[in-house]
C-alpha cells in the first residue's frame, strides 16, 4: 500500500501488528485521528504510554489490577477457599458478568501450548499449586476454553494436584468443545459454572 507520508505509514504499521486489524482497518482509524483534536490523540497515547508502564497484576491472583491486590482477592465477601482456574483477565470479566460465582480465580497467563513455546514453567501454574499448599483450598475448579490446549492445562494441572485433598471440578459442557470462553453468554457460562462436574468424571468421558 502505497501512502503519501512516512509519518501516515509508521503510524499505519504500527496499528496493522494489533490483532484483527489489517492495512486497510489501519489507515482509517489512523485517518480518523487525524480529523479528531489534537487532544483526542494525545490522551489516546497518554493512556496507552501510561497502561504500558504502569500495569499492575494482583499478587494473589495474577489478574490485571490498579493495586497489588485486585478488588475480587481483597474483598471480605468472596469464597477464598474456591479457587476458578482461568486464562486471562475476559475470561474473569466473563464469569463475573454472570453474577453467578462468589469465589477467586487464579490467572495462568496463557494455555499449555508447545507449538507456541509455551510450556508450564511460562504459565502461573506452580504459584497455584503453591498456594493450594500453603491455603485452606477446598475446591479447584478448571474453567479454561474447550480447546485441545485448555484440555491439556486442566490435565496437567489436574496431575499436579492429585495428592492434595481437594475437589477439583470443571465447568459443564453447556460450552460448546472448541469454544473460547470469552464469547459464550452470559446464561450458559453461569449454568456451566453453577452444574460443574468433578475433574476426573470429564477425563474418563
Amino acid at each position: 500500500m502505497e501512502l503519501p507520508s512516512k509519518l501516515l505509514e509508521k503510524a499505519v504499521n504500527e496499528i496493522s501488528q494489533l490483532p484483527g486489524i489489517g492495512k486497510r482497518s489501519a489507515l482509517r482509524l489512523v485517518l480518523h485521528l487525524l480529523k479528531q483534536p489534537k487532544e483526542q490523540a494525545n490522551d489516546l497515547a497518554e493512556a496507552i504510554v501510561n497502561l504500558r508502564n504502569s500495569v499492575q497484576y494482583c499478587t494473589v491472583c495474577y489478574t490485571i489490577s490498579d493495586n497489588q491486590v485486585c478488588e475480587i482477592c481483597s474483598s471480605p465477601h468472596r469464597d477464598k477457599s474456591v479457587i476458578c482456574v482461568v486464562e486471562d483477565i475476559r475470561d474473569v470479566m466473563a464469569i463475573e458478568n454472570t453474577g453467578m460465582f462468589k469465589g477467586v480465580y487464579h490467572v495462568l497467563g496463557g494455555k499449555i501450548n508447545p507449538i507456541e513455546g509455551i510450556g508450564p514453567a511460562q504459565l502461573q501454574i506452580n504459584s497455584l499449586v503453591d498456594k493450594v499448599k500453603k491455603t485452606l483450598v477446598s475446591e479447584i475448579i478448571f474453567a479454561l476454553s474447550s480447546t485441545i490446549e485448555g484440555d491439556t492445562t486442566n490435565f496437567y494441572i489436574y496431575k499436579q494436584l492429585q495428592n492434595f485433598d481437594i475437589k477439583t471440578s470443571t465447568i459443564a459442557r453447556g460450552i460448546a468443545v472448541g469454544d473460547e470462553l470469552e464469547y459464550a453468554d452470559e446464561v450458559t457460562l453461569g449454568r456451566s459454572l453453577l452444574q460443574r462436574i468433578p475433574y476426573k468424571t470429564s477425563v474418563n468421558t
